[in-house]
């Protein structure tokens, strides 16, 4: 199902222009004019006109030549009034294409793709620069290698509807975003590397933080949200020492970085080593040498990308929290039944017991008894239920960290609905975001009453969440705080209900593995 663009410039909106500095003083906002400090930006609205849409803005310098692996610059002004009315460039990755469930709405458009890629989109129902609306601040999923702001199902139109200023960031990815090497951690400032694509989602927060009131949007109610690698980054920047100040609630939906995280972080040495590897593949591996290659060839080679830990962007989540020292803000997350159970291989009843005692050791006969393998069913759903888990321990770990040493509430969510139509693989990994953000009429798919309404729910509540810090309202079922002496979630179901944490014993005995 094509998204059709409508370019639709309506009268009431052709009032008076910002300042070009971007401040805010009460002004009507005018769509064909808009000051950020860069310059001045033109967009659209939607169809019923009461939506403001800007697409492509810059928040920094393009990471190309010689900033290639620095950390982000402030963009460059222009002269004139730039067109910000078209999807802008998403990172360098391979060619988008559907695979599995995820079809493509989940997808960023095949092109353009370049490493000048460092822009963000906002749509706002603001008419007044002045309304001091709360600011939602989606960060995209895609494994740290793929993905983009201007993903279908991320538009933003209906969540504006709602009431918030809702953005999307593009940001580095890959080699270009994740790469670390002694080099240049030798020349950063910072006296690190790995993280330019956390450092791009840092800069987009300042940037927001500095132009946001030109859109009607409150720089002091800005929530961070995102999903897979998004949560993952909304973790990072949880932890941040260097995102401290720039956001003040935070929902992160399957992923969290929690005892080193599901296969996406590394330790600085290692994160360093993989990339001296990666270097070595080229007749001048030196950093300089490296720094002439085109995007293309560089994607050519192998590498490994996740966030870095290394104590300066990003420190370990779990002595972060156990410390008490992450960015203390109210907190929302959860994850799918069906999460991650794609990425299982098929069972073998003798693999999975000598697995379990190789990684268990003496605790092995009480995993065994958690995750049984008596026969290949017992086998495949024990599979399936680590495999789900492995997200599901990393949110539910989040948000008891954060009720144990924060001073702000935490909520959990399961999403455990099915999607109708096919290809059918349950609740899985991504289905829930078309809900949370209220754009299941941009995918294809036999959606009913009960899936309709569950977006408005949903959606109802992450807006309420970035409004207060409280995903409660009006008439939504009560979503009550997580207390980890008597753990409760809410269930996005067919019917959405407050209920007992699942999984309780097998989430305990990852406590005991992770103390």
């Amino acid at each position: 199902m094509k998204k059709a663009i409508f370019i639709i410039l309506l009268p009431v909106m052709m009032l008076t222009a910002c300042s070009s500095d971007g401040s805010s003083s009460g002004k009507k906002i005018n769509v064909s004019k808009v000051g950020v400090e860069s310059g001045l930006i033109a967009g659209k609205a939607n169809p019923e006109g009461n939506v403001s849409i800007f697409l492509g803005i810059p928040y920094a310098a393009p990471p190309v030549g010689e900033l290639r692996w620095k950390s982000p610059q402030p963009p460059v002004k222009w002269e004139g009034v730039r067109e910000c009315i078209t999807p802008p460039p998403s990172a360098m990755q391979s060619k988008p294409a559907p695979f599995m469930m995820w079809s493509k709405e989940f997808m960023a458009p095949e092109e353009p793709l370049s490493e000048d890629c460092l822009f963000l989109n906002i749509w706002t129902p603001a008419k007044n620069t002045s309304e001091k609306l709360p600011v939602m601040v989606w960060i995209h999923g895609g494994a740290f290698t793929g993905g983009s702001g201007t993903v279908p199902l991320y538009d933003g139109e209906e969540m504006a509807k709602k009431g918030v200023v809702f953005i999307t960031i593009n940001y580095r990815l890959g080699v270009f975003g994740f790469l670390a090497h002694p080099e240049l951690t030798s020349e950063s400032p910072l006296k690190t590397s790995g993280n330019y694509g956390i450092l791009d989602q840092i800069e987009a927060l300042k940037w927001i933080s500095r132009n946001i009131e030109a859109f009607g949007g409150d720089p002091g109610n800005v929530t961070i949200a995102g999903q897979s690698a998004g949560s993952f980054s909304v973790n990072a920047l949880m932890i941040s020492p260097l995102a401290k100040g720039l956001f003040h609630r935070a929902i992160g939906q399957s992923g969290g970085m929690f005892s080193g995280g599901p296969g996406l972080v590394y330790d600085l040495k290692s994160a360093e080593a993989a990339g001296v590897s990666f270097a070595g593949q080229f007749s001048d591996s030196s950093i300089a040498g490296l720094r002439t290659v085109s995007a293309e060839d560089l994607m050519k080679v192998r590498g490994r990308s996740g966030v870095t830990t290394d104590n300066i962007v990003v420190p370990p989540a779990t002595e972060t929290f156990r410390e008490g020292r992450q960015n203390d803000v109210p907190l929302l997350a959860g994850w799918n039944a069906d999460d991650g159970v794609s990425m299982g291989s098929r069972p073998d009843i003798k693999a999975f017991i000598a697995n379990a005692e190789s990684r268990y050791g003496e605790l092995a006969p009480e995993y065994l008894k958690l995750f049984p393998a008596n026969n290949e069913t017992e086998v495949q759903n024990s599979m399936k239920l680590s495999s789900v888990l492995s997200f599901g321990w990393q949110n539910y770990t989040w948000v008891k960290s954060q009720t144990e040493t924060g001073d702000n509430k935490a909520y959990l969510y399961y999403f455990t609905h099915v999607p109708p139509g096919e290809p059918n693989y349950g609740a899985f990994h991504s289905a829930e975001f078309g809900y949370a953000l209220n754009t299941l009429k941009l995918w294809d798919r036999p959606f009913t009453d009960t899936d309709w309404k569950l977006a408005d729910l949903m959606s109802s509540y992450w807006v309420n969440f970035a409004r207060n810090g409280d995903p409660n309202g009006e008439g939504l079922p009560e979503w009550t705080a997580f207390d980890p002496a008597s753990p409760q979630i809410i269930e996005f179901g067919d019917e959405v209900k407050s209920t007992p944490l699942p999984f309780r014993e097998q989430m305990e005995f990852f406590d005991r593995l992770n103390e």
